[in-house]
């Protein structure tokens, strides 16, 4: 009797494997309080849409740790001896969550696309996912988090007010949607972090 997978139970060995219905519910979940966040702010007496800047900056940090964890691996050696190439998998994953992730975020911050809207979270949700996958794969999934956490929290403590200029290169988290550099910046870390995924995948780590 012949006991191999079929074409149909790969597909859903691959999203149990990588618990991807936990992770699309925690991205739903984020989406959820970052339109409340997003609608409050900007409510307040005195404020405008600028308000939105916490939302902009900290929903895209945490999607893009949900993706990045997303992207380890219980079965490293499985993966290593399997016959079938993984890199296409691995990419449709990470563009699957992406695409999802960026409408929804985009969502969430209706109107000012010239400002704080969604532009601004389009491009920080490629940008810190892009972060999170490169650390996945050089670091390992698990730890894929910190970087982008810990550099995301730098920058929004440190960025200047005014945008442009050198900073919308290193604070590109901060700046308005429009920033052509700091697009760059963002769509450039996207790429890397694929393409390091593409390649090598996730860093196995030890148990």
């Amino acid at each position: 009797m012949n006991h191999r997978p079929t074409y149909t139970a790969l597909p859903r060995l691959y999203i149990r494997s990588r618990a991807l219905p936990l992770t699309v519910a925690t991205l739903t979940c984020i989406a959820l309080v970052a339109a409340w966040a997003a609608h409050w702010l900007q409510d307040q007496p005195y404020f405008d849409h600028t308000a939105r800047v916490p939302v902009i900056v900290l929903a895209p940090l945490l999607a893009s740790a949900t993706i990045g964890t997303s992207l380890h691996a219980h079965s490293d050696e499985l993966d290593r001896t399997a016959v079938r190439r993984w890199w296409p998998r691995r990419l449709l994953h990470l563009l699957v969550l992406t695409v999802l992730t960026a409408g929804a975020l985009a969502s969430a911050v209706p109107g000012h696309p010239e400002a704080f809207g969604a532009p601004g979270m389009v491009r920080n949700v490629l940008g810190a996912t892009g972060v999170a996958t490169a650390s996945a794969a050089l670091i390992g999934a698990r730890l894929s988090w910190l970087p982008m956490t810990v550099y995301g929290g730098a920058v929004y403590l440190a960025a200047p007010h005014n945008p442009g200029g050198a900073a919308a290169v290193w604070a590109w988290p901060m700046q308005p949607g429009p920033q052509s550099a700091a697009w760059a910046v963002a769509l450039t870390a996207y790429v890397i972090g694929a393409t390091l995924l593409a390649v090598r995948g996730a860093r196995p780590e030890s148990a």
